[in-house]
């Protein structure tokens, strides 16, 4: 039998269980139920009818008026036909006389008195039947529910017995043909390929056993000839790394040399063959190179070598070797964990890559620099066109000429930008440092802006002390900054709407920040927001930037030693912020 038709009869068995026991119980709940409605329905409409009779003499003088007597008709009607006790008719039919001699017009008082007391007797007689008929009808209910509990524990006793025993049993049908698995797989983690599996009948676990046989007959084969494999995929990996074009040096966990291919030994002018199994750490002393490699710790700043008689650049990579660890304890199983067994020092050759970035960078910078005096000269010519005295333009041609305008002005800002991407990637980004307000820094680029912000009707709220610590940065820069991020949160804003720039102090930092109300930034794009040429894309309507001015802010802030990041979600607008930290008095 297969042991998913073994599976399916074992919870097929607890269903039917399962069943059985709820059936039971809900046909006693039902019973108990029924019962339970008798006693509300036979009596309880009485007891409320003499209430409301009662109430009616009480409340009503005498004579009863006519919509007391209707009402008392009504009620008496009702109990009339709801008679369900053995003497509760001819109660009903008193009472019936004693209200007739009550509503005789021609009844003296006392007659009129009596007729009261002998309704009221009725009325009270009808009530002691009922509660009578409720108290016994309540103790048959009792009766029952303590018989239907008896029931219910009885079933439940047998269902719980039987489930017992199945869980005793059943799991045996599975656990037991595991347990056997489990311990010939801890017998082939001690390398006891011998090891067999017997299982009679014809399901899954006997097909795995077959399975397993093979395996291990198969292990056996591959353990005789398993170290002829292992050395002869050494030399392949110490060949494959000899022909590498990249400096490779490998260490183990004690710092000596595992192996050092060919590239290597000619950077550093060392022998490739007496160098394995020597010690990296005494090595270093003798080797300027070998030691700047070591203390280099993960940073992206290429190294600057002598090599190829010209000045070359190499880009350092620092892995750990991770190998298998097997941790053998006699009472458990074995463990297979990673534990670092050296470092890889990987030499990438970056030269030619750093060139064409160099060429690439001189000539942006040729370029923008160019671009700037025919574009100033053109907006030169703009400026004149608009005195009248030059000639008088029509709509059409002040239109063309003011497209013309703003399109200069965003040529000159992207060549201003592409100029001082080139000072920093060059490494000639000049730096004025002077101790400064920062609050005045944010004024500064906020009275830049403010026209901008006029013309969409955005308020621009400062929130920031009068008196904060001074920084010492380069003002133009910082400011440039702010206005980078201003400009930017006025694009995006909508018309009469605010752009909150705050300036606190935090710790030993000044944080600057520039907060918009617009539709936000998707958290995917935040992270790309300081790259070079990045745009976050959008409808169209407002991708009119190089995508370079954040990238140009970060460099400067974090030339300044400071700190620039986003805070932005859907809906709830950006913030840009950027710390510096605060001026030292020496």
């Amino acid at each position: 039998m297969k042991i998913k038709t073994k599976l399916r009869l074992g919870f097929g068995f607890l269903f039917v269980v399962i069943l059985f026991f709820g059936g039971i119980s809900l046909y006693y709940m039902n019973e108990i139920s029924i019962r339970s409605k008798v006693i509300l329905k036979d009596n309880y409409e009485t007891l409320n009818f003499t209430s409301k009779m009662r109430s009616i003499l009480d409340e009503h003088p005498l004579p009863l008026s006519d919509q007391a007597r209707e009402l008392f008709n009504r009620q008496l009607a009702l109990e009339g036909k709801n008679i369900t006790e053995a003497g509760e008719g001819k109660a009903v039919v008193a009472l019936k006389l004693a209200y007739a001699k009550l509503t005789d017009p021609s009844a003296t008082p006392a007659a009129i008195q009596e007729a009261i007391a002998k309704i009221r007797w009725q009325l009270k007689l009808i009530d002691d039947l009922n509660m009578n008929a409720i108290v016994r009808k309540n103790d048959v209910a009792q009766a029952a529910i303590e018989r239907a509990a008896m029931y219910v524990i009885f079933a439940a006793s047998i269902c719980f017995l039987i489930l017992f025993s199945f869980i005793v049993n059943f799991p045996g049908f599975v656990a037991n043909p595991l347990r056997e698995f489990s311990d010939a797989i801890k017998e082939i983690s001690r390398k006891n390929y011998k090891q067999k599996l017997e299982f009679k009948g014809s399901d899954e676990f006997s097909e795995l056993a077959a399975s397993f046989n093979v395996m291990t007959a198969e292990l056996n084969k591959w353990e005789s000839s398993n170290l002829a494999k292992i050395q002869s995929e050494k030399l392949r990996i110490e060949a494959i790394i000899e022909q590498m074009q990249d400096a490779i040096i490998g260490l183990n966990e004690q710092q000596e040399f595992l192996f050092f291919n060919k590239v290597a030994g000619q950077l550093m002018n060392l022998d490739q063959q007496n160098i394995i199994g020597q010690n990296a750490m005494e090595l270093r002393k003798k080797n300027d190179l070998l030691n700047r490699i070591l203390q280099e710790t993960g940073t992206d700043k290429p190294i600057k070598i002598y090599a190829d008689h010209k000045e070359s650049y190499f880009q350092l990579e620092r892995r750990e070797i991770i190998v298998p660890n097997y941790d053998d304890n006699a009472d458990n199983a074995t463990v297979q964990t990673g534990k670092a067994a050296g470092q890889v020092y990987i030499l990438k050759n970056i030269t030619q890559f750093k060139e064409l970035d160099e060429a690439k960078t001189n000539f942006i910078a040729t370029v923008s620099h160019e671009l700037k005096t025919p574009i100033s000269s053109i907006k030169m010519s703009l400026k004149l066109m608009d005195d009248e005295r030059v000639g008088i333009m029509n709509p059409e041609q002040k239109e063309l000429v003011q497209h013309i305008r703003e399109d200069c002005g965003r040529l000159l800002k992207i060549t201003s930008e592409l100029l001082d991407l080139a000072q920093v990637e060059t490494g000639n980004l000049q730096l004025n440092f002077v101790k400064s307000d920062p609050r005045k820094i944010a004024i500064y680029a906020m009275d830049a802006v403010r026209f901008q912000a006029e013309q969409k009707s955005i308020e621009l709220e400062l929130i920031s002390k009068n008196k904060l610590p001074q920084i010492n940065v380069d003002i133009e820069k910082t400011a440039w900054v702010l206005v980078n991020f201003l400009s930017n949160a006025l694009r995006y804003s909508a018309v009469k709407s605010k752009v909150i720039v705050q300036v606190i102090e935090n710790n030993d930092t000044i944080e600057f920040s520039v907060r918009d109300f617009g539709k936000g930034i998707e958290e995917q794009y935040q992270k790309r927001l300081f790259e070079k040429y990045f745009q976050v894309p959008t409808d169209g309507n407002n991708k009119s930037g190089s995508g370079l001015g954040l990238a140009i802010s970060k460099d400067f802030i974090e030339a300044e030693s400071g700190k620039i990041w986003v805070e932005s979600a859907i809906g709830e607008g950006s913030k840009f912020c950027f710390s510096l930290p605060v001026a030292t008095n020496a």
